[in-house]
């Protein structure tokens, strides 16, 4: 793929972790496995051909009888657009699918070193996002 984008720059705008209790952390740990991945991506855009794409992860438990904590972080990226006469569902593609497979192993890494120091020593993540897929799925 040549390239139509690069990234100036990539930080997080924001970040919840949200653990009530001892107890909860302990319930937490127990129902991790029922934890699930959600992501969200919106983008606005910038001067001088750049956009702000934020990929928000949110790590939740859907069991809403549990007590639960609450993990989300916003990762920020701020992309140029180097092809002058990108057409806008290429525009799509890459804020919601190049983008993100690029930039992604290192948000998941991120998340996951901020959730394992706040308790959660031995967690892992089930399976990848795959961002292709659900680019392709958002077409049909």
């Amino acid at each position: 793929m040549e390239n139509k984008f690069k990234i100036i720059v990539s930080y997080i705008k924001d970040l919840s972790v949200e653990i009530p209790s001892p107890e909860a952390l302990v319930t937490i740990r127990n129902t991790i496995p029922e934890y699930k991945m959600k992501v969200d991506i919106n983008s606005k855009p910038l001067k001088r051909k750049m956009i702000e794409v934020l990929t928000t992860l949110t790590y939740e438990n859907p069991n809403k009888k549990k007590e639960k904590g609450f993990f989300q972080i916003a990762y920020a990226n701020v992309i140029e657009i180097l092809d002058l006469k990108i057409s806008k569902a290429d525009l799509e593609k890459i804020i919601l699918s190049d983008l993100q497979i690029m930039m992604y192993p290192e948000l998941e890494e991120k998340f996951l070193t901020i959730l394992r120091t706040s308790g959660l020593p031995d967690l892992k993540f089930g399976n990848k996002i795959d961002f292709e897929k659900l680019y392709k799925e958002r077409l049909n």
